[in-house]
C-alpha cells in the first residue's frame, strides 16, 4: 500500500489548555525495527490526555504533581492513547502478513517483556499517539482484531478504559456469581466495569446519579444507586448480604464509609481518585474481616490479551458518547473535561476524499 509523506496531527508544544492543541502538517512517521505503521481509523479520548496536556504529572515545582508514574513530556507531542485502525507499513523483522490487518493498539509502555509487566508510561505521553492520521507502534503491541463485529469507533474505546477495567476485575479476582460495587459507573471506565463485571456473571450494584442513571442501567448494571443521597445506605437496602467486590475510581470518602459493606475476604480494588485522594478508614475492617485494598493502575500484557478476546467475541458492546474530526480536537476535550457524557468521546483522524492509503 502507498502511503502519503506528509499527514494531519493535533501536537502541543506546551502544557495548558485546549489553546494549545496545534493542528499541523508533519511527516509520516516511518517504522522502525519491529514497529508497524498504522492508519489510525479512530482515536478515543482519556482523562490522561487532559492529564498530559495540563502538565498533571511531573510538572516541574508542583508539589502536588504525581511523578512517581510519569515524568516530563518532551515536546512538541502528540496526544492520544487509544488507536484502532489498519496496518498499512511494517518494519524490518515485522510479518509482512501484517499489512491490511484492523488492529487495536495496547497503548502501555511497560517495564519489562514478561506476560504480567506494569505500565510506566503510555502512548500519547512518552512517545507520540493517535491524535493522527498515522501513528507506529510495537509489533508485539498490535492485536488483530479482523474479525471483530465491533465498529472501528467502538474498537478505539477499549485500550484505557476497558483495559483499567479489566485489570482492576483480574487484580480483584471477581469471580461468577459474586456482588461487586462500581463507582463512578458513568465514566468510560465505569461503564467498562459494568459492562465487563456483568459478562462475567456478576451482580452489578453501580454508583451514578441523575439523568446518567438510565444509561447505566441500561449498560447492564443490576441496580443503581444515587450518589446524590446516602450511597451506604441504599447498598445495605439492595444487597444486605454485603458485596464481595468494590471496584473504585472515586475513592475519597467512599472508602471508608464502604469498606464496612465488604463480606468475609471482601476485595476493594482503587483506580482513582475521583473523588479525593486522602482517604481515611478503620484499619480493623481489614484485618478482622480478611479484607483486602488492592491498587490497579491500567493492565497487564495478559489482561490486555484478554480483553482482545472480548473484543473479537463482541461480548461487551461498548458505548460511544459523540465522535469529533481530528480538526475539532479542542472542542473534543471540552467535551470530555465537562463530564456531562455517558461512555467514551472518539475522534476520527481520517478526512473523506483526502488520499492515503
Amino acid at each position: 500500500m502507498g502511503v502519503s509523506e506528509t499527514m494531519r496531527a493535533v501536537r502541543i508544544a506546551e502544557h495548558g489548555g485546549p489553546e494549545v492543541l496545534e493542528l499541523t502538517e508533519v511527516a509520516v512517521p516511518a517504522p522502525q525495527a519491529g514497529e508497524v505503521l498504522v492508519r489510525v481509523s479512530a482515536v478515543a479520548l482519556n482523562n490522561t490526555d487532559l492529564w498530559t496536556r495540563e502538565g498533571a504529572y511531573g510538572r516541574p515545582g508542583d508539589p502536588e504533581a504525581l511523578s512517581g508514574w510519569r515524568g516530563p513530556i518532551d515536546f512538541p507531542r502528540i496526544q492520544g492513547a487509544d488507536v484502532a485502525g489498519r496496518v498499512v507499513a511494517v518494519g524490518a523483522d515485522v510479518d509482512e502478513n501484517l499489512v491490511g490487518r484492523r488492529v487495536v493498539v495496547d497503548p502501555a509502555i511497560y517495564d519489562s517483556e514478561g506476560p504480567d509487566a506494569n505500565p510506566v508510561g503510555l502512548m500519547g505521553s512518552e512517545r507520540d499517539g493517535g491524535y493522527a492520521e498515522y501513528v507506529t507502534a510495537s509489533a508485539e503491541r498490535v492485536h488483530d482484531v479482523t474479525e471483530s463485529p465491533l465498529t472501528d469507533d467502538q474498537l478505539a474505546t477499549l485500550p484505557t478504559a476497558y483495559g483499567t477495567a479489566l485489570g482492576m476485575i483480574e487484580r480483584g479476582r471477581l469471580r461468577e456469581g459474586e456482588t461487586v460495587l462500581v463507582s463512578g459507573a458513568s465514566g468510560g471506565v465505569g461503564i467498562a466495569l459494568v459492562q465487563i463485571a456483568r459478562a462475567r456473571g456478576a451482580r452489578v450494584i453501580a454508583i451514578s446519579s441523575g439523568s446518567k442513571i438510565g444509561s447505566v442501567r441500561e449498560a447492564g448494571a443490576h441496580e443503581v444507586v444515587d450518589r446524590a443521597r446516602d450511597v451506604a445506605e441504599q447498598i445495605r437496602a439492595v444487597a444486605p448480604g454485603g458485596v464481595d467486590v468494590a471496584l473504585d475510581v472515586v475513592a475519597g470518602d467512599l472508602v471508608g464509609e464502604g469498606l464496612p459493606l465488604l463480606r468475609e475476604g471482601g476485595r476493594w480494588v482503587v483506580a482513582g481518585a475521583l473523588g479525593g485522594y486522602d482517604v481515611t478508614f478503620d484499619v480493623r475492617r481489614l484485618y478482622l474481616h480478611n479484607a483486602q485494598v488492592i491498587g490497579s493502575s491500567m493492565h497487564t500484557p495478559t489482561h490486555f490479551d484478554l480483553l482482545m478476546g472480548l473484543a473479537r467475541r463482541a461480548e461487551i458492546q461498548p458505548v460511544v458518547a459523540a465522535t469529533f474530526p481530528l480538526d475539532q480536537a479542542a472542542r473534543a476535550q471540552e467535551e470530555l473535561a465537562r463530564r456531562d457524557h455517558v461512555g467514551k468521546i472518539v475522534m476520527r483522524p481520517q478526512v473523506v476524499g483526502r488520499a492515503t492509503d
